[in-house]
């Protein structure tokens, strides 16, 4: 593992969809989140980043008394694109065959997962929660913020020349086969802009990518993560993608 870390111990046989949760202090949102996936009879793997609010200890909390949900601790602040990496790995190396990225701060609801599910299963490719298709929408997000992220994803498809209208979502699923091409030790993006480069490296191994509409909630309770530093970054992330196709 890229980040190294301390995992659970395995209690169950994996099931065939494994969800991924990346924390940093969202103690207040991931017991309601970890139920809502574990409803549907997936399995959660928590990648928490010793947050310092107890979200780590909750974790520990929801997985000793489920045989489905496991934590993976690590011991500082690594990043959404090195968690997403090292659970993926863990994954792969237990037999999962569909990997879902999902924010554990309740914006993505366990309503739309299956149908990203299975629309993954069904195209062997990646799968995105679209909140930019016809259908998709957002609740709660003030004027400057939705403009910043509909600029980003025009922004990605020109440079990048993609068609899909959600480059930057973080609602996701990705086919065991995807992942394997994928060659995680390649990827080089950190924080949000990992969900750029990602679609990137799909459209370019040849695999589909389809979109699903969903509705993204902005979050309850806690701060959001997304800096000023990691927009800049995200937008140095496609300007070189654009300049090494």
């Amino acid at each position: 593992m890229s980040g190294g870390g301390r995992l659970t111990e395995r209690k169950s046989s994996p099931t065939e969809v494994l969800v991924v949760l990346p924390t940093f202090n969202e103690r207040e949102n991931l017991e309601r989140v970890v139920a809502g996936v574990r409803h549907l009879g997936h399995d959660v793997l928590v990648v928490d980043d010793a947050s310092p609010d107890g979200t780590g200890e909750l974790a520990d909390k929801l997985a000793g008394g489920d045989r489905g949900v496991r934590v993976l601790h690590r011991e500082r602040k690594l990043g959404i694109g090195s968690a997403y990496e090292d659970a993926f790995r863990i994954g792969l190396d237990e037999g999962s065959s569909l990997f879902v990225e999902m924010d554990a701060d309740g914006s993505h609801r366990a309503q739309d997962l299956d149908k990203i599910v299975d629309a993954a299963r069904g195209s062997g490719g990646l799968a995105i929660g679209s909140r930019y298709m016809r259908g998709g929408e957002i609740a709660g997000w003030p004027a400057h913020r939705l403009l910043l992220s509909r600029g980003a994803n025009v922004y990605c498809r020109t440079l990048l020349r993609l068609r899909v209208r959600d480059c930057t979502s973080g609602f996701r699923c990705y086919t065991r086969q995807l992942l394997a091409a994928m060659q995680l030790d390649e990827i080089v993006s950190q924080g949000y802009s990992f969900q750029i480069e990602m679609v990137h490296r799909t459209v370019r191994l040849g695999y589909p990518v389809v979109e699903v509409p969903i509705r993204f909630e902005d979050r309850v309770a806690g701060a959001s993560k997304v800096s000023q530093g990691e927009i800049s970054r995200a937008l140095w992330t496609v300007l070189r993608l654009s300049v090494s196709r």
